[in-house]
């Protein structure tokens, strides 16, 4: 039993170990793509032999070179010593020059924060080349360490073009759901409460974050999921990546979406609130296009799609259902 076991789990590290070398190279054809995605879910084990692979990796290649650098710079002693005096110094030297190295990296990895105004649109390029497109009223927060890139998206939405790094992978948090990724681009939107992230290009794994309940999903291009906060599942539906990622150039297309979901768009462009009257009126499903351009001028709009009146209330504007649209 202990033979087979053994057996099991080398085998399962070595098939781990040549996953790793070839997604660094960085040529995986569709194929092999489909294979890795399917190993790498069979199983948590296998999940957990290739983080260890990755780490592994990372640790060598961020070490090797440096320290042969290091050794191959240092001189011949003068006069000749024992083998053991040899042995001695040579640890010592490469204990010393590990400590150069790794010392810099003790006090741990620097956060950046990205904030955008509402209405404010911004193009920032991580250290790793990665870049990413902020929409209005997004919070983000960069941490890039050894074994893995981490964001937290705490509102917002965000377009992630992410430079390949078998290495270390790119975790998105967003609320109770983190999407894994190596290399791909990807949007990410996270309001009220509900997450939705849509493939564009390469593939992404959602999976619940810590403490939260619920399965893995994978995504491939044309593929958008959607999450409650909170609960356990989701719903997978195809989806345009192009009219998803629309809001870069400012347009917003919805193909029979809630107009809750469109007034939560919207008052991340705009300084003045919208408020929806009634839970009737908030679920009416929404197909069309808008411009953003001024406030009022995208309100009117948004009326030739859905029968609405806008009554400006203190701070707010509100929207009500137009009477004269129930007029037989």
């Amino acid at each position: 039993m202990i033979k087979v076991w053994r057996n099991d789990d080398d085998a399962r590290r070595e098939d781990a170990a040549a996953w790793v070398v070839r997604l660094e190279a960085g040529d995986l054809g569709e194929a092999e793509a489909v294979a890795f995605d399917a190993w790498l879910s069979a199983s948590a084990e296998n999940a957990a032999a290739f983080d260890d692979a990755l780490a592994v990796s990372q640790a060598y290649a961020a070490a090797a070179g440096p320290v042969a650098r290091e050794l191959s710079e240092r001189r011949a002693p003068a006069a000749p010593v024992g083998r053991r005096a040899v042995i001695g110094v040579g640890a010592v030297a490469a204990a010393a020059a590990i400590a150069v190295l790794v010392a810099p990296q003790l006090a741990g990895p620097q956060t950046e924060t990205y904030v955008t105004a509402k209405g404010e649109r911004r193009t920032v390029q991580l250290a790793d080349g990665s870049m990413v497109d902020l929409n209005g009223g997004t919070r983000l927060s960069v941490r890039f360490g050894r074994e893995a890139r981490h964001v937290v998206l705490a509102e917002g939405q965000a377009v992630f073009d992410v430079t390949h790094d078998a290495r270390r992978p790119f975790l998105v948090a967003a609320g109770d759901r983190t999407v894994r990724v190596v290399g791909t681009q990807f949007d990410v939107r996270r309001l009220g409460g509900k997450v939705s992230v849509t493939v564009a290009r390469g593939a992404v794994e959602v999976r619940p974050a810590q403490g939260a309940t619920g399965k893995a999903y994978r995504l491939h291009p044309g593929q958008k999921l959607d999450h409650v906060e909170g609960e356990s599942g989701a719903r997978i539906a195809a989806a345009e990546p192009s009219e998803i990622l629309g809001w870069r150039s400012g347009r917003l297309v919805y193909r029979q979406q809630p107009l809750s979901e469109v007034i939560a768009d919207l008052n991340q462009q705009f300084a003045t609130p919208i408020r929806i009257e009634d839970a009737d009126l908030a679920a009416t499903p929404i197909s069309g296009v808008l411009v953003l351009d001024d406030q009022s001028a995208v309100i009117r709009r948004l009326a030739l799609l859905v029968p609405i009146q806008a009554v400006r209330s203190g701070p707010d504007v509100i929207l009500r259902r137009d009477a004269a649209s129930d007029r037989p």
